[in-house]
């Protein structure tokens, strides 16, 4: 499921005018589970092998309509250089992977920012009529305009220090594995040389890998219907060794990701409003 023609159009699209304003396009698309991929995500992410599907999955089976939106010249901010600084998950119940999923895609709130301009890419997955899933990821284009304003989000607090709860050893090829079951080539994730053509000193791992992996040490101790809360920090350099740290925070938990460069992810994850 590699994206790579897609990311070709959009480094092709990236020169020339593009449009001032957000298209009103909504990209939908039928999908029926491919249990061998889910099983090669679970593995790649930490999950357990089961038919429930991961809170993050549907995220990557919703990823090639982000990709499809954001790639043409309609869209107002080319591809190429967009970082995805935070991303909200909603489980609304178990899906389970006999389910039929109708999957729909469109973006929403292209609003300034202090370093340049963002957009939501607003995904939902359905089965038979009742919402089943919604997420929303928030992408930035440093230097970027946008037509309104924006409010800067305050800064999500850090866990307490203490104890890790779990040392991990991200291995060099992270990038590589996650792409191939996510679809997402982005060159930064994959190989020293292809990254440091972007201004890094070696590739980074996916966001949405460390948001899966952190998510998965939570496995067994969340409820079916939750809300999952991320902010994304420093890059996570490939490889490294990162601490994750956890606490109970109410009816839910806050976790972060970090190492001596930083901290890479803070997020929350428990009961979604109204559950």
């Amino acid at each position: 499921m590699s994206l790579a023609p897609l990311y070709a159009k959009a480094a092709v699209g990236a020169v020339g005018p593009r449009a001032s304003t957000l298209p009103d396009t909504v990209l939908r698309r039928s999908v029926d589970v491919d249990r061998t991929h889910l099983a090669a995500y679970a593995q790649v992410c930490g999950f357990r092998f089961s038919d429930a599907l991961p809170p993050t999955y549907p995220h990557v089976l919703a990823f090639a309509l982000q990709i499809e939106l954001m790639a043409g010249r309609s869209f107002p901010l080319p591809l190429p250089g967009l970082v995805h600084v935070a991303n909200t998950i909603t489980v609304h119940r178990r899906v389970d992977a006999a389910e039929r999923l109708q999957l729909a895609v469109h973006a929403e709130r292209f609003v300034g920012h202090p370093k340049g301009a963002q957009v939501d890419l607003v995904a939902a997955v359905d089965v038979d009529g009742e919402r089943v899933w919604d997420g929303r990821s928030t992408y930035l284009a440093r230097g970027a305009h946008a037509p309104e304003p924006g409010e800067q989000s305050p800064p999500p607090p850090e866990i307490a220090d203490g104890p890790p709860s779990a040392v991990w050893r991200v291995d060099g090829d992270t990038g590589r594995r996650y792409a191939a079951v996510s679809g997402d080539v982005n060159p930064i994730h994959l190989y020293p040389l292809s990254a440091k053509a972007f201004g890094f000193p070696r590739a980074i791992a996916h966001g949405m890998w460390t948001a899966a992996r952190s998510l998965a040490a939570l496995e067994g101790r969340l409820p079916d219907a939750l809300t999952h809360t991320v902010a994304f920090g420093r890059p996570l350099l490939l490889p490294s060794t990162v601490e994750l740290r956890t606490r109970r925070d109410g009816d839910g938990w806050g976790l972060d990701v970090r190492s001596r460069k930083g901290t890479h992810l803070t997020a929350t994850a428990g009961d979604r409003p109204g559950a």
